[in-house]
């Protein structure tokens, strides 16, 4: 057994956290939802075996790194950190839709990673400028605030969507959850640019070059700390900060994907 096939179990047991979610929300039946929760932690148990299995397994093979270093195992990480984030505040925002909404992307994302791993499925060394100790902080910072974001991309959804549905909503709830989501994600973001810059001047000898995933993680960083503004200095709530934060979302992913496949760069490996 390897990790992949560790990944492919994961994969499938969130997909059927996030059905036993919907079950509970569509049937209103409370031994679903804590099924559906079970089966979270469950997953990312096994996710996280997937990621210390392939940690030791680089070790064996004579390379020994984290397996932080390309496109699928950041995909890898990404999954597992919208999990970890959610079950993090789930006695605070213990609600199946927020659950849906964290173990679809965690599935949706793994089952991306399976179908487009193939050559970096396998552990390979790693080059030159990734062969650093700030390459595991700034990953895990970077991808930890992408988590929070997606997660606050999903309740920001729902408060447009959710109405127009026919779905009772609690407007207020899901304003809060976006908030917070967005205040933790922009501080790990901020340290995830500051420990990128550390390892770029170890890396190639400036903090800052204007790279294209460099200039749009700034980008991003821009308008998550202009959401910040609007709602402590301005007191912006509800949709407008709503649509703010989805804006704020598809930066994310440009940055994560549209980078790697539109434009080249130093950081096109990952």
């Amino acid at each position: 057994m390897n990790d992949t096939y560790i990944v492919s179990i994961a994969t499938f047991i969130y997909f059927f956290a996030a059905f036993f979610y919907l079950i509970s929300i569509v049937l209103r039946r409370g031994f679903a939802g804590r099924a559906a929760s079970g089966l979270l932690i469950l997953g990312i148990s096994v996710h996280t075996a997937s990621i210390i299995f392939r940690w030791i397994h680089s070790y064996q093979l004579g390379i020994g790194h984290a397996p932080l270093s390309n496109f699928y195992e950041s995909l890898v990480f990404f999954s597992w950190s919208v999990v970890f984030i959610y079950l993090l505040l789930m006695r605070r925002y213990n609600s199946a839709l927020v659950g849906i909404v964290s173990s679809f992307f965690a599935f949706i994302i793994l089952a991306y990673a399976s179908l487009s791993g193939n050559v970096e499925a396998h552990i390979q060394p790693l080059m030159p400028a990734l062969q650093s100790n700030w390459l595991i902080s700034h990953v895990i910072s970077s991808f930890l605030a992408y988590a929070c974001f997606a997660i606050s991309f999903g309740a920001s959804l729902i408060y447009l969507v959710g109405p127009a549905i026919g779905i009772q909503v609690r407007r207020e709830f899901w304003d809060e959850v976006t908030y917070k989501m967005i205040s933790m994600g922009f501080v790990m973001l901020t340290l995830g640019i500051i420990t990128g810059a550390a390892w770029a001047d170890r890396a190639w000898g400036r903090y800052w070059g204007w790279d294209p995933k460099e200039t749009w993680s700034l980008i991003t960083w821009l308008i998550y700390g202009a959401f910040l503004h609007a709602r402590l200095v301005r007191g912006w709530k509800g949709v407008r900060m709503s649509l703010i934060s989805i804006v704020g979302f598809l930066a994310v992913i440009f940055t994560y994907l549209g980078v790697n496949y539109i434009l080249s760069g130093l950081h096109s490996y990952l």
